[in-house]
């Protein structure tokens, strides 16, 4: 108990004396904040990360908010540093249907470290996009690398109809999803795909001999070997997971 209260008096201090330090950094722009916030490409989860295990407060709870100094589950021997930033982010699960669900995560939000010793650290929040709390992992805090005309409607080019791709899951897990917001789809960069590519949406409606419906126009915003990040940038219907993707060349 001794220990937590000096920890949590030196991290009072040292959020006083970072709280200038910690608004040095540019502004992200808006663009930049959505797509920090959006979960990653990849469904791929760290193996030992660190945790948030709790918060400095005389109640214990589960969920946390911006004014609450997060007690993270490693310190100066698992290399964290004063100063440092980490996403937070939660297991989650994503897919087509129950038979194809597999585990994905959703970010939180991003947190700055601003007291700790060998073992334990002690964060204030930068940002919140979502619910944090008790379990939730981290991973180091990277500004987002935002592609030429990711803001704009653009359809260059035409489809490529033999490299077509899935859209598995929109932003928070969400099934609907329209201009603006942010998906994941089942191809990357081993499928040729990188940030700034063009994509057209398409809808298989049912119907027997009827061609693929359009229902819209997205730009990859970043990817890992097997799956992309993608802002929808035009829809004439809700775009829904299951519709299907088509490089544009």
């Amino acid at each position: 108990m001794r220990f937590f209260r000096v920890l949590l008096a030196a991290a009072f201090v040292l959020v006083a004396a970072m709280d200038g330090a910690a608004q040095a950094p540019a502004e992200l722009s808006q663009l930049e904040i959505a797509v920090a916030c959006a979960p990653p490409p990849t469904f791929d989860l760290p193996g030992e990360p660190l945790r948030i295990i709790g918060a400095q407060d005389t109640i214990p709870r589960s969920e946390y908010g911006t004014r609450d100094l997060l007690v993270v589950s490693g310190g100066t021997a698992a290399g964290v540093q004063l100063g440092q930033q980490f996403y937070v982010r939660r297991a989650n699960r994503f897919g087509l249907d129950s038979a194809t669900q597999r585990r994905g995560s959703k970010t939180g939000g991003w947190i700055r470290i601003v007291a700790g010793n060998e073992s334990t650290a002690i964060a204030s929040f930068e940002h919140i996009c979502n619910t944090v709390g008790q379990g939730d992992y981290l991973e180091p805090f990277v500004t987002p690398v935002i592609p030429s005309g990711a803001d704009r409607d653009e359809a260059p080019g035409e489809p490529d109809f033999m490299s077509m791709g899935q859209i598995v899951a929109g932003n928070e897990n969400r099934n609907d999803m329209g201009p603006g917001d942010f998906a994941l789809i089942d191809r990357g960069s081993e499928h040729g795909l990188a940030p700034g590519a063009r994509l057209a949406l398409y809808r298989d409606i049912g119907v027997a001999a009827m061609p693929l419906a359009s229902v819209g126009e997205a730009i990859v915003i970043s990817t890992s070997a097997k799956m992309s990040l993608l802002r929808i940038t035009r829809a004439r219907d809700a775009v829904h997971t299951g519709d299907f993707i088509a490089p544009r060349k």
